[in-house]
């Protein structure tokens, strides 16, 4: 399995960490890799950092176009939350709102409640953004102060916050589960058992 952290600027490399660490608990054989060209991975995720800086260079890199088209399992974190909105990639059905909370100095850390994690989850919101709203098939999955910080749509995951700065693997084990459960990921039993 390859697991694919773009890598054109943001926080590619506490990902690719966290992604291991995930393929271990896991037991899953593969590896992360950097994608600057080449996406010929299973599932691929979106790193926080400058979203207008990524699609830039996703745009002068050809990689817009081709992250569009992808039917695999895509998970946006932060800047990439705000990257899969209907105004950018257009891979989820919902509205984003950059730097919802602020600026730097506002950035903060908060225990949310997640749908289906048994525990709450420690996010690390950094000039984080919000999701306005969800439609179509698109589904709420957790909620900061009544604003939506999480949304799932079939395979694609988009979070406001950083899980790749915790220690917390649950959120990469969800998402890396959705490659052999896509047809009963909604399943909140099994995944009870699972975070």
């Amino acid at each position: 399995m390859r697991i694919g952290v773009l890598a054109v600027q943001g926080d590619v490399s506490e990902h690719l960490s966290i992604v291991e660490k995930t393929l271990k608990e896991m037991k899953i054989k593969g590896n992360a890799v950097p994608v600057k060209k080449d996406l010929d991975v299973d599932v691929l995720i979106i790193p926080g950092g400058e979203s207008t800086t990524i699609s830039k260079i996703m745009k002068k890199t050809g990689l817009f176009d081709e992250i569009k088209k992808l039917d695999i399992p895509v998970m946006g974190t932060c800047a990439g939350c705000v990257l899969m909105d209907r105004k950018h990639l257009g891979l989820m059905n919902m509205g984003v709102k950059r730097n919802a909370f602020g600026r730097q100095k506002e950035s903060f850390e908060a225990d949310i409640k997640i749908k289906w994690f048994r525990k709450d989850y420690h996010g690390v919101f950094i000039r984080a953004p919000i999701i306005t709203h969800v439609y179509g098939e698109c589904r709420t999955l957790a909620r900061f102060e009544n604003r939506i910080v999480m949304a799932q749509e079939d395979n694609k995951i988009a979070l406001s916050f950083h899980p790749e700065l915790t220690n917390d693997t649950r959120i990469h084990r969800y998402f890396l589960s959705l490659i052999k459960n896509r047809r009963d990921h909604t399943n909140c039993t099994k995944f009870r058992t699972i975070f």
